[in-house]
């Protein structure tokens, strides 16, 4: 996340992983983020950028994408993680 914004960044930091439990993304509030499939720990890692309900991932081996926050899930490419433990 952006960290010259870290209210804004705020409500995205934290666990999200998807209904099956496969996928786990890992925002920080040091402006990178974590992403983790299955068992694997760090398997992408890189910086993101938060932009209101917005959220621009570049990974350290300079691959992007992007998604949005919409009703409290966040909509990542083709992944809708939800935040884990319920709602912040």
């Amino acid at each position: 996340m952006d960290t010259n914004a870290p209210r804004e960044a705020a409500h995205v930091v934290g666990t999200w992983v998807t209904a099956d439990g496969h996928i786990r993304q890992e925002p920080r509030p040091d402006g990178r983020y974590d992403e983790a499939p299955g068992s694997r720990r760090s398997a992408h890692t890189g910086s993101c950028t938060v932009t209101g309900n917005h959220l621009d991932w570049v990974d350290d081996t300079r691959f992007t994408a992007s998604g949005d926050i919409r009703d409290g899930v966040l909509h990542h490419e083709h992944l809708v993680p939800s935040r884990e433990g319920g709602v912040a």
